[in-house]
């Protein structure tokens, strides 16, 4: 069967059917997926969500994870994943792909292309991967006001709110920017390249949303399993 078969595609919106994983039981395994076959892979192997990566998506069309990418490139490779497997899909949309009015336009490409959610990062451009030195911030006032942005552009999207302030800013001070980022209306936190335990239980029990951890290959954050990750209070 295929997705040309409309029969076979979900009622809810992707977002709706992301909040029923999140307040379901236990913690939601999010695979990388950069395309359609390797989505279909993941969701034969028992997955429920899938995770686009700037990163991913940059290497398969021979880029650098330099925030290059164009919004267009990216919708393409989301409704492709989309239509393939029809799971909720994470969308990594790195700065959002402007200030205010930009991300608000990204907002609704996203949501129209089939994402469940989009991550955006307080970095400036051009960006830098998450687990790299020298990484640059805006502002925790400008990075509030695109997180309001998405906000009201989105109808069911999740926004999920990352930091990279924990490198320049410490623990305490990434902490109290993704404070200010729920409070502009983020749904789902995110902090790069926690390295160790500690970090990641005071991370999650200093913020009253669902947390989301990542663990890339080369990357600063040790491999834990699932359920690890849950004792540390991640949800995704």
């Amino acid at each position: 069967m295929t997705w040309l078969e409309s029969e076979h595609w979900p009622k809810e919106t992707p977002g709706q059917r992301l909040q029923q994983l999140i307040d379901g039981p236990g913690i939601i395994q999010i695979p990388g997926a950069h395309n359609a076959l390797a989505g279909l892979m993941a969701k034969r192997a028992g997955f429920r969500c899938l995770y686009v990566s700037g990163a991913a998506v940059s290497a398969s069309l021979g880029l650098p994870d330099l925030g290059i990418i164009t919004l267009e490139e990216l919708c393409f490779h989301v409704r492709s994943l989309y239509r393939a497997t029809q799971l909720p899909l994470v969308v990594d949309a790195d700065t959002g792909y402007g200030e205010v009015m930009n991300v608000m336009r990204t907002v609704h490409e996203l949501e129209a292309a089939g994402a469940a959610a989009m991550q955006m990062e307080d970095q400036i451009l051009p960006k830098k991967c998450g687990h790299l030195n020298d990484k640059r911030l805006v502002t925790t006032a400008e990075m509030c006001a695109k997180v309001t942005a998405a906000k009201r552009a989105r109808r069911d999207l999740r926004i999920i709110a990352r930091t990279d302030a924990v490198q320049s800013e410490g623990l305490d001070g990434a902490i109290v920017r993704m404070n200010r980022y729920i409070e502009a209306g983020a749904d789902i936190a995110f902090a790069d390249a926690l390295v160790d335990e500690h970090m990641f239980r005071t991370f999650t029990s200093g913020i009253s949303v669902p947390f989301i951890a990542n663990m890339a290959e080369f990357g600063r954050t040790p491999y834990y399993t699932a359920t690890q990750f849950e004792a540390m209070g991640c949800k995704l």
